[in-house]
């Protein structure tokens, strides 16, 4: 009776699907335990005679198979069975499930992560702006024209007084965006000699390291998927989730969020004693201000974009669409122009690493009214004598336009072809 109540029952049993034991099964557990003399240990499933080795392997095999994940220690379990195939380990018509193979090295002690011992030390910057570091956190979201969206803080931090030279949140996480993360710390706390940044893309690319090497500034990249070397950076990052963030609502737009973020750096993050430096940011960063570089006052122009364009027969360069007017002793040369992409009218031309001052946008109507000469132009109406003074690249004059009578006979004459020749240029 009572056997047959027990296999009625409903029972929830772990891994299975079953929810009922079968009067028979109870039966063998009961005989079971009356044989293994009332030990609970007796209803414990049999171990295999042949555990820790592989039936679908023969001994041979699985030595070759071992020694061949030593040689590969960093191989994934499919690179190792086709490498086993490859090297006839494994015979094309032996099907091997990659589970046994797992089971195998892991057995072996061969899937364990081999973690090479690297000389990693605690180090710390003897002067201020001798070291940066620097990186992006994803922030929280804030309120963009009425819309939720996602936000980036960019930060700087010395490595020596732990001093924020310049931390905000931005839309994105571009290069663009960084590099003028990048120029609001360097005027605001000077230059530091070395930039210790992530390896990510925001900070990689060509204006961003020809500007700092510009500037005597030794951009350093960490190496990938180690963030150790920049420590300080990321407990900076920690500090503002623990003690900032919270403090936030998702209604705050990004002015509000910045301003709030301001507020907070000079007021509790500088002015609170550091548990390591047993100083404020402040008070340590202004012990030695004395021998901090100061950013240069055109700054912004180390930040230009450098492309290279050879000039044309007609004096002319394209840059973005737009045609501009090269000096005649420039003409046949590839030179370097510098420019700022928000800024399309200051384009500088430098030829062997002179600079040959600001090119002006070609104005075919004036090139109209211009007198050719060997190494300098100058407007020249019809019936006129030549000016006392040429006017500059940098500051063209404002002539109005000629009638047809005051034009010279040769150019009322021109019909099309590209004009060249310049308002004015002192070589």
């Amino acid at each position: 009776r009572l056997l047959q109540e027990k296999s009625a029952c409903v029972w929830e049993i772990p891994y299975s699907e079953r929810t009922f034991i079968s009067a028979s099964t109870i039966l063998a557990w009961a005989k079971r335990y009356e044989k293994g003399g009332r030990r609970l240990e007796s209803l414990y499933p049999e171990v295999r005679r042949d555990r820790g080795r592989s039936r679908a392997l023969d001994e041979e095999t699985v030595t070759s198979l071992v020694e061949l994940k030593k040689q590969l220690r960093g191989a994934s379990v499919p690179v190792i069975l086709r490498e086993a195939k490859l090297r006839k380990i494994l015979h094309t018509g032996i099907q091997v499930h990659p589970v046994t193979i797992y089971r195998l090295f892991r057995e072996r002690g061969l899937m364990n992560r081999q973690d090479v011992a690297e000389d990693r030390r605690r180090f710390e910057a003897e002067l201020p702006n001798d070291i940066w570091q620097s990186d992006c956190m994803h922030g929280p979201r804030v309120r963009v024209e009425g819309k939720s969206r996602k936000s980036y803080l960019f930060a700087f931090i010395d490595d020596m007084s732990r001093m924020i030279p310049h931390a905000a949140f931005y839309q994105n996480e571009r290069v663009d965006t960084y590099v003028g993360a990048l120029r609001i710390a360097l005027a605001k706390r000077g230059l530091p000699r070395k930039l210790y940044v992530d390896n990510g893309p925001a900070f990689r690319s060509h204006l961003l390291g020809h500007a700092t090497a510009a500037l005597a500034i030794a951009l350093i990249h960490s190496k990938p998927y180690q963030p150790q070397g920049r420590g300080k950076i990321e407990r900076f990052f920690r500090t503002v989730r623990m003690q900032f963030l919270p403090t936030c609502s998702e209604e705050m737009t990004l002015e509000q969020l910045n301003g709030k973020l301001t507020k907070w750096l000079d007021e509790e993050y500088h002015a609170t004693i550091h548990s390591s430096t047993h100083q404020t940011p402040v008070a340590r960063y202004l012990k030695h201000a004395h021998l901090i570089r100061e950013a240069p006052a055109d700054l912004h122009d180390y930040f230009r974009i450098h492309v290279v364009r050879k000039v044309d027969r007609d004096r002319t360069v394209s840059l973005g669409g737009r045609l501009y007017e090269a000096p005649v002793c420039l003409i046949g040369k590839t030179i370097t122009l510098l420019h700022h992409e928000d800024d399309p009218l200051r384009v500088e031309a430098l030829y062997q690493g002179s600079s040959h001052g600001m090119l002006v946008p070609l104005d075919m109507n004036i090139n109209c009214r211009i007198r050719r000469q060997s190494n300098r132009v100058c407007l020249m109406p019809a019936g006129s004598s030549p000016a006392s003074g040429i006017p500059t690249a940098s500051s063209p004059p404002a002539p109005s336009v000629p009638s047809s009578r005051s034009l010279a006979p040769d150019a009322a004459k021109y019909t099309g072809g590209k004009l060249f020749g310049e308002v004015s240029h002192e070589l």
